[in-house]
């Protein structure tokens, strides 16, 4: 599916530099002769300012890949994005190679929430807080080094009964340990997707209340309608920006050289 005739841009401003943008995807059931579950792509970013931007929804259906995932991020530099820090996405199949093949020096970050519940989807609920308190030492550890130390350690615990969720590690290890080498603030900002999940709830209470819709046109009216409708006062905005403030100074100091860009 070509995202250009089935996305839409909401860039509220021509900012050429987010320190952080977050993929994610919400699911809305479309007829399309059946009622299918239907997958929206949803890229916000995370401005010089820790003000929060939706850069555009796009429809998929389920299969994308990396051109797929390419021609999103370069319709993203066409409309003005010059650099982009880190990138934090769930696993999304080609969406890596894309990214670095638009913005070279970008960072590709697993979603640490996600790849912690994807472990559950192999794991009985009895042994759920157990595997949790197990990958706590490997997600919180001071380096790579010291992460895998504390994986081989999970690994030889839960591996025999497990090895689902050892091999999904395993798999995700490249996206996983770059967050490992940032600073605290930075750690707590992209180890997850929450910044772009508050928003995925307000998208779902919407899809939830009409059921399904007649086509991919009419749920992305109603996903847009919903993403003007955020915020209407400002205050959202203003809160997050002072949530953000020592993320940011560790964002100038990290990426110092290409940071101070956005002065100029």
């Amino acid at each position: 599916m070509n995202p250009s005739s089935s996305g839409f841009a909401t860039m509220t401003r021509n900012c050429p530099i987010y320190p952080v943008i977050f993929v994610d995807a919400i699911v809305v059931k479309v007829r399309d002769g059946q009622v299918r579950n239907t997958p929206f792509y949803v890229v916000m970013g995370v401005t010089v300012h820790g003000e929060r931007d939706i850069l555009g929804i796009w429809a998929g259906d389920g299969a994308e890949g990396a051109r797929f995932w390419l021609q999103v991020f370069t319709e993203l530099k066409n409309r003005g994005v010059e650099d982009v820090f880190i990138a934090v996405c769930d696993g999304l199949k080609g969406l890596p190679e894309a990214i670095n093949t638009t913005w070279e020096r970008t960072v590709v970050q697993q979603c640490i929430v996600h790849l912690i519940r994807n472990s559950f989807r192999y794991a009985g609920r009895q042994h759920r807080d157990a595997i949790v308190k197990g990958l706590r030492p490997v997600y919180t550890a001071p380096s790579e080094a010291a992460a895998r130390d504390r994986f081989a350690e999970f690994a030889a615990e839960w591996g025999g009964r497990y090895p689902a969720i050892v091999q999904l590690w395993e798999n995700a290890w490249a996206e996983f340990v770059p967050f490992l080498e940032y600073d605290v603030e930075i750690r707590k900002v992209i180890c997850t997707t929450n910044a772009i999940e508050s928003i995925n709830a307000r998208y779902r209470r919407a899809v939830r209340a009409r059921g399904h819709f007649p086509n991919e046109a009419a749920a992305l009216k109603c996903l847009y309608l919903v993403t003007r409708s955020l915020d209407p006062t400002g205050g959202g905005r203003a809160r997050w920006a002072i949530r953000w403030k020592p993320a940011l100074n560790a964002f100038a100091i990290t990426f110092a050289g290409r940071f101070d860009r956005t002065n100029h």
